[in-house]
Formats: structure tokens, C-alpha cells, sequence
């Protein structure tokens, strides 16, 4: 049975410590170190050449995004998975697109960590249920059912509790105007009302959060 030698990135010293203990249970997982943001993860997956980098996304000095994208471009072999709170489309996106292998959050049950930091270190997916559906959403709605600038400008003022007229006046559009901008997102998000709206747009990570 080879050994998955495995390198922590996150930056509460907490969560880390935890994961290491939790890790070094399995008789096949090695974990060879630890690093407390991006940079560190960086120098850390260079010297030490892990398996796999399980890797946080909100880190300070580099984010996770950016330390995956340097060690997948420059570090042939050491797989990246992403563990995180954040499940955002644009998390999601970012991290796929920067080459991560796979992408778990926190709240993952110990056992489908486990299973996914093996499988990760082979070269297969690895995604949390919600994640994968989320990419899914996105590869179907990816075919022009983006958010135009217009359609995110009205969407952010509906955020902020304006009436079509306000927004209206603050875009230099007419209600009507507006109010058609209003119905195009919401076909595109699915919804069929102004809550509605802003709340999926705010989990795809279209608009920000509060």
C-alpha cells in the first residue's frame, strides 16, 4: 500500500492542526507539513514535492486560487485539492481554472475527506455533492446565459432596496427599461422574484455578499 504524502495549507492554526491529526489516523497518509497561507504553501510544495497540497482558499499574502495555479503550472505530479467554507461559482471557478483536482468544503464528513484526499492524490475528482452541482449549473448556463453589465448594474440596485424608478434615475434608463433588464436575469437565474434574484445572485458570487 503506498503512502498519500500530503502537504496542509491553511491559515487557522486550529483547523490545521486538526487536519493533520485527523489525516495521520490513516495508516496510507503521510502529512509531510504544514503552511499558513499561499506563499508558504508554495515554498513548502517545492522543497517537500507532496502528493497532494490540500489547500484552503482564504489565506492571506497569496490566496489559495493563486498558489494552486503556481504549483500545478510549475510542479508536475502534486495534485491540489481544495478545502473550504466557500462555495461560491466564482470560488468554485477559479479554483477549477487554476488546475485544482478537487474541490471538498469543511463541513465534509471525515470519512469522504478521507476518500478524497486518496483520490486526488491518484488524479481523480474529487467534489463535494453541492460543488459538483454548481459546475454543472454553470457548464449549462454557460452558453450566453451570463449576466449582461446592464442586468448586474440592476441587480445590484435591487440588492440595495431601490424600485425600478430609482434605478431608473441612477442609470439614466427608464423603468421600463429596467424592468425588462429585471425579467432577462431573472430567466437567466431561474427565479421569478426580486428576493429571489439577488439571493442566487449573491450564492453564484455574482453580486458580492453582505
Amino acid at each position: 500500500m503506498s503512502t498519500v504524502r500530503v502537504l496542509v495549507a491553511d491559515d487557522h492554526p486550529v483547523v490545521r492542526s486538526g487536519l493533520s491529526g485527523l489525516l495521520a489516523l490513516e495508516p496510507d497518509v503521510e502529512v509531510v507539513g504544514e503552511a499558513g497561507d499561499g506563499e508558504e504553501a508554495v515554498a513548502l510544495a517545492t522543497s517537500l514535492r507532496p502528493d497532494l497540497v490540500l489547500m484552503d482558499l482564504r489565506m492571506p499574502r497569496t490566496d489559495g486560487a493563486d498558489a494552486t495555479a503556481r504549483i500545478v503550472a510549475t510542479l508536475p505530479g502534486v495534485r491540489v485539492l481544495v478545502l473550504t467554507t466557500y462555495e461560491t461559482d466564482t470560488d468554485i471557478l477559479r479554483a477549477v481554472e487554476a488546475g485544482a483536482t478537487g474541490y471538498l468544503l469543511k463541513d465534509t464528513p471525515r470519512e469522504q475527506l478521507v476518500a478524497g484526499v486518496r483520490a486526488a492524490a491518484r488524479g481523480e475528482s474529487a467534489l463535494s455533492p453541492s460543488v459538483a452541482r454548481r459546475l454543472v449549473q454553470q457548464v449549462r448556463g454557460d452558453t450566453g446565459e451570463r449576466l449582461t453589465p446592464r442586468e448586474r448594474e440592476v441587480l445590484a440596485g435591487v440588492a440595495r432596496g431601490l424600485s425600478n424608478a430609482a434605478i431608473g434615475r441612477e442609470l439614466f434608463i427608464t423603468e421600463a427599461t429596467v424592468k425588462t433588464h429585471l425579467l432577462r436575469a431573472f430567466a437567466k437565474l431561474g427565479v421569478d422574484d426580486r428576493t429571489r434574484a439577488v439571493t442566487v445572485a449573491i450564492e453564484r458570487g455574482i453580486l458580492p455578499g453582505a
